[in-house]
């Protein structure tokens, strides 16, 4: 099944896309391995949501926050990717709790977006993953989560691919270059 087919099965409809909030960008790729930048789980045209989990925030409405920041992230990788059947599988998450210092249900909230990998990619979401508590996050957020994905093709998306054949051409410049310096050292020895 079709991973939009899939979304549209479980009634889940994705925001759209958060820009990075400064001098990042929302993913980088090497090999088939797209590395997501951290994102939290305010969505378009709603507050940001800010407080610390244990103190502003029960163990449930944290968990519904990282649910929250699952769909930001999965909305990103569409943005990025085109299509979301391009993953090959989530490799590893690492979500991050802005949580009172006695707090030690991390991986309880962090499960939130878990969950929803599991549910909208099945076998394919299921990941490693790490759950820390942070004294603090960004804006005062309570919940911030990166992510690893593995892609199904190592070839990359089409407008990349136009840039890496403008570098190709390139290489074939540069002996007509070289070839100019030998020309001028035979002048020398004429002289």
């Amino acid at each position: 099944m079709k991973i939009e087919e899939r979304l549209k099965e479980l009634g889940i409809e994705l925001p759209e896309a958060t820009t990075p909030m400064g001098s990042y960008v929302n993913a980088v790729r090497t090999g088939n391995l797209l590395f997501m930048a951290g994102k939290g789980p305010g969505l378009p045209g709603k507050p940001l949501p800010v407080g610390k989990v244990g103190r502003d925030f029960s163990l449930e409405q944290a968990n519904r926050l990282a649910r929250d920041t699952g769909l930001s992230i999965l909305a990103a990788l569409k943005a990025e990717l085109g299509d979301l059947d391009r993953v090959k599988r989530i490799v590893k998450v690492l979500g991050m709790v802005n949580a009172t210092s006695e707090y030690g249900s991390q991986p309880e909230v962090i499960n939130g977006c878990s969950d929803l990998f599991v549910e909208v990619f099945g076998d394919k979401g299921r990941h490693a993953r790490s759950a820390v508590g942070m004294g603090s996050l960004p804006r005062g957020i309570p919940v911030e989560i990166e992510v690893i994905v593995e892609l199904e093709d190592d070839a990359p998306p089409a407008a990349i691919a136009k840039p890496a054949a403008k570098a190709t051409a390139r290489p074939k410049a540069a002996p007509k270059a070289k070839a100019a310096p030998k020309a001028k050292a035979a002048k020398k020895k004429k002289i």
